[in-house]
C-alpha cells in the first residue's frame, strides 16, 4: 500500500518543469509521440489552467481515432521546435492546443519536404488548411511546382503511411507505437525492418498480416514497387495516397527474385568484360615430378604475373632449403608443406591473360594420394594441359601401370574435357632429340585416341619448364628449330576454343571451399556451372535446403555486381549458418532447385579393374567437389558400347571395358542433375582402393 500512497501523493508539477520530459506510458492506452511531446514541452504546466488544458487535449486525443494531423509515427523526432514556437507566438494568436497541433503538422511536413520549403510557408499552409497535413502539403507543392521541389522516395512513403494510419484502430496503434532506435534519418515502423541498401517501402497490412517487399531491392526498384517517382508533384502525391489505400485492402504481390530486377543481357555483358576476351578454365595434369608447377610458374613469370623481386625471393629461399630447381614451382605451391615435400597437394589457382583469352589456371596435384583433389580441379576445367617427362625412364614410369599419366588422361576425358595440349617437358635433358619426342607422342597418341580424344583436338609441344624454352615465345635453340616449326605453349593455349556457356539455364554453383571472412556472413568459392547471379539475389543451398542472400561477389579478387557461367567466384552470403554448408553443396535458384537424392541410376564405363564389380560393391563417388561413399545397389544391364542397346539384362558382375547401367546408393543425400539436362552436373567418377574404376553419367534420379 505504501507504493500506492506514494503515487497518490506525488507532485507532478515538479517533473514537468524540465523541457526534455514528456508523457509516455507503456501500460496506458495512449502514447504521446516525440513530435507531439516536443510541442508540449514549451507549454508552461506550472499553472493549473494550462495543466488542465493539456490533460484535456491528451485524453480527448486518446478517445478519437488517429487523424491525418497526428499520424501514428513514433519514430520521427526533430529538435529545434522551440525557435519555431517563438515565431508562432509572435506572429499568430494560438491556443496551447492549436500550437501543439501545429508543431505536429510541421514535423510531418518536414519529413516530406525536408529543407526545400521555408518554415514560414509551411506554417501559413497549415493554418490555411486548418491543421490538415494532406491539404497543407497539396497547397505547398502546388505553390512550389514552378521551383521544381524534389523529394526522395523514402520521404514520399510517409505520406502513404499517414493515410494508412487513418484506417488503423486503436489496438493496432498500440502495437505499432513502440519507439524504434533511429539508425538513419528515417526508420520504417512495422513487423520487419529493411536490410542492406533497401529503401523503405509502403507496408500493406490486412487483418494484422504484413506484406513486405522482398529484401535487397535497389533504390530504383523500391521506388517502382511503391509507385513513388522521384519528383513529387500534386498529382503524383494523390496517386501515392490511392496506392496506399488500395494496399490496405489488396495484399502486396510477392516480388519475383532478383533476376527480374535490373535485367541484364549476360551474353552482351560477357563480351564487354575483360575487353572482349573470352574466359577459359585450364587444368594442368600429369604424373608426379613431370614438372607441372615449374612449367606453369615459369610461364607466369615470363608473362609478368610474378614480379622479379618475388621471384628473387623464391630463388633465395629454395636455395636455402636445398631445392634450387623448385623456385618456379613455388609460384603455385604456396603452402609450407607443399614446398617442404616438393609435391603439389591441393589445386593451386591463378589467372593470366593471352591475346584473346582470360585463363583461369588450375595446377592439379600429380601424386596418386591426391587424386581426389585432382578430380575436383579437373571437374571445373574446360581444357587441359597434360605434362609428360621426356627423360629416359621417367616417361615410361608415368605412362605404364601405376603411373598417373594414363589415369589423369582418362579422368579429364570422362569429366568432359575434349581439347588437350600435351607439353613434352624436360626436352633439354635429352638435348631436344626429335626421335625421343616422336617416341613419346606416338605412345601417347594411341592411348589418348582410345580414351576418346580426337587427333585434331590434341597438340604436342616440346618444352623446357626450368629453362623457359618454347613457353611464351617460340624456341630459339637450333637443336629445336631445325625440326620443330609449330606453336609455343602460350600460342596453343590461346588457340583453344572456348566451350558454350549455359547462361540461360537456372543458376548452379558447386561449393569448393567455405570460410569465414571479416564482417557479417561467410564466404564460399566455386565455379558457376550454369546461369548467372547478381548481388542481392536469394539463393537456395542443397542438400541443406537453406536460403540465403548473396551480399557480395568477387571475381579474380575484384568485387563485381554479377557473374555468369564459367566464372570462378567467391560469394559473400548472409542469412544462414556456416555450419550447415559443406564442400560439395550446390547453390541454386530457389525457383528451380537442383534435385537431391540418395539413390540414382547411371550409365557407366568400367576401366581397367582387377576385381569384378558385383552387387553391393563399395565405391567412392566423386562428383564435382563431392567425395561421398556409395554402394552399387543393382546391376541392371550391360550395354553395347556404340549403339547403347541392352546386350545382357541383370548381369551377375561387370568386368573391365564394359558399358553398363547400374543403380547407386549413397550414404548421405547428394545434389545431382540428369546428364541430358546439365552435362556439367551429370558426370561422376567411381574409385575403389586408390584407383579409378569407372566413369559415368546420371540417367535417372530415384529418391
Amino acid at each position: 500500500m505504501s507504493r500506492h500512497r506514494n503515487v497518490r501523493g506525488y507532485n507532478y508539477d515538479e517533473d514537468f518543469e524540465d523541457d526534455d520530459v514528456y508523457g509516455q506510458s507503456v501500460e496506458d492506452d495512449y502514447c504521446i509521440s516525440p513530435s507531439t511531446g516536443s510541442g508540449h514541452t514549451v507549454v508552461s504546466l506550472s499553472s493549473p489552467e494550462n495543466t488542465a488544458k493539456a490533460a484535456q487535449f491528451i485524453y480527448s486525443r486518446r478517445d478519437k481515432p488517429a487523424t491525418s494531423a497526428e499520424p501514428l509515427e513514433e519514430e520521427y523526432g526533430y529538435e529545434g521546435t522551440d525557435d519555431t514556437a517563438d515565431y508562432f507566438t509572435s506572429s499568430h494568436q494560438l491556443t496551447e492546443v492549436d500550437r501543439a497541433r501545429l508543431n505536429s503538422c510541421l514535423d510531418q511536413m518536414r519529413e516530406v519536404l525536408a529543407e526545400s520549403v521555408p518554415e514560414q510557408t509551411m506554417v501559413q499552409a497549415v493554418l490555411d488548411s486548418k491543421f490538415d497535413v494532406q491539404k497543407a502539403l497539396d497547397l505547398v507543392l502546388s505553390q512550389g511546382s514552378k521551383q521544381h521541389v524534389k523529394t526522395k522516395n523514402e520521404d514520399a512513403v510517409i505520406v502513404g503511411k499517414k493515410t494508412k494510419g487513418k484506417t488503423r484502430d486503436s489496438q493496432s496503434a498500440r502495437m505499432e507505437s513502440e519507439i524504434v532506435p533511429k539508425i538513419t534519418k528515417m526508420t520504417v515502423s512495422g513487423k520487419k525492418q529493411s536490410m542492406g541498401f533497401e529503401v523503405p517501402c509502403v507496408i500493406a497490412e490486412e487483418n494484422g498480416h504484413a506484406n513486405t517487399p522482398q529484401k535487397g531491392l535497389s533504390a530504383e526498384d523500391a521506388g517502382v514497387a511503391s509507385g513513388v517517382p522521384e519528383a513529387v508533384s500534386k498529382s503524383t502525391l494523390s496517386q501515392v495516397m490511392q496506392v496506399s489505400e488500395e494496399q490496405n485492402t489488396v495484399p502486396t504481390p510477392v516480388r519475383k527474385s532478383g533476376k527480374t530486377k535490373p535485367q541484364i543481357d549476360v551474353k552482351a555483358e560477357l563480351e564487354k568484360r575483360q575487353g572482349g576476351k573470352q574466359l577459359l578454365n585450364l587444368v594442368v595434369i600429369g604424373h608426379v615430378d613431370a614438372g607441372k608447377s615449374t612449367l606453369m610458374g615459369h610461364l607466369l613469370y615470363l608473362l609478368g604475373n610474378v614480379n622479379k623481386r618475388t621471384m628473387h625471393k623464391y630463388e633465395q629461399e629454395s636455395k636455402k632449403a636445398g631445392k634450387a630447381s623448385f623456385a618456379y614451382a613455388w609460384v603455385l605451391d604456396e603452402t609450407g608443406e607443399e614446398r617442404e615435400r616438393g609435391v603439389t597437394m591441393d589445386v593451386g589457382m591463378t589467372k593470366f591473360e593471352t591475346k584473346t583469352k582470360v585463363i583461369t589456371l588450375m595446377d592439379a596435384p600429380g601424386h596418386k594420394d591426391f587424386i581426389p583433389n585432382m578430380i575436383t580441379g579437373a571437374a571445373q576445367a574446360d581444357v587441359a594441359v597434360l605434362v609428360v617427362d621426356a627423360s629416359r625412364g621417367e616417361f615410361e614410369a608415368g605412362f605404364e601401370t601405376g603411373g598417373q599419366t594414363r589415369e589423369h588422361g582418362l579422368l579429364v576425358r570422362s569429366l568432359g574435357v575434349t581439347q588437350l595440349a600435351v607439353a613434352v617437358n624436360k626436352m633439354d635433358q635429352v638435348n631436344w632429340q626429335q626421335e625421343r619426342f616422336q617416341e613419346v607422342t606416338s605412345k601417347l597418341g594411341q592411348f589418348l585416341k582410345q580414351a576418346g580424344f580426337k587427333e585434331s583436338d590434341v597438340a604436342y609441344i616440346p618444352t623446357s619448364g626450368l629453362g623457359g624454352e618454347n613457353l611464351v615465345t617460340r624456341g630459339q635453340i637450333s637443336d629445336l628449330t631445325q625440326w620443330y616449326k609449330g606453336k609455343c605453349l602460350l600460342e596453343q593455349i590461346d588457340s583453344f576454343k572456348p566451350p558454350q556457356r549455359s547462361v540461360d539455364k537456372p543458376f548452379r554453383l558447386c561449393v569448393a571451399d567455405v570460410f569465414k571472412d571479416q564482417g557479417s556472413g561467410f564466404c564460399v568459392t566455386g565455379k558457376i556451372e550454369a546461369g548467372y547471379i547478381q548481388v542481392g539475389e536469394r539463393l537456395l543451398a542443397m542438400p541443406p535446403n537453406e536460403t540465403c542472400t548473396a551480399k557480395g561477389i568477387t571475381l579474380h579478387d575484384e568485387p563485381v555486381d554479377w557473374a555468369a557461367a564459367g566464372d570462378h567466384v567467391t560469394l559473400t552470403l548472409t542469412g544462414m549458418d556456416i555450419i550447415k554448408i559443406n564442400v560439395g553443396c550446390v547453390y541454386c535458384d530457389p525457383k528451380e532447385p537442383i534435385k537431391v537424392c540418395t539413390r540414382f541410376r547411371a550409365r557407366v564405363l568400367i576401366f581397367n579393374i582387377e576385381v569384378p564389380i558385383t552387387k553391393g560393391f563399395p565405391v567412392l563417388l566423386h562428383y564435382q567437389t563431392v567425395s561421398e561413399p556409395a554402394t552399387i545397389r543393382r546391376l541392371l544391364s550391360v550395354l553395347h558400347k556404340s549403339t547403347g542397346e541392352v546386350t545382357k539384362s541383370k548381369p551377375k558382375f561387370l568386368s573391365k571395358g564394359q558399358n553398363a547401367l547400374i543403380e547407386l546408393q549413397t550414404q548421405r543425400p547428394v545434389a545431382l542433375e540428369l546428364y541430358k539436362d546439365f552435362k556439367e552436373l551429370g558426370r561422376f567418377m567411381l574409385r575403389y582402393s586408390g584407383s579409378t574404376i569407372a566413369a559415368g553419367v546420371v540417367t535417372e534420379i530415384k529418391e
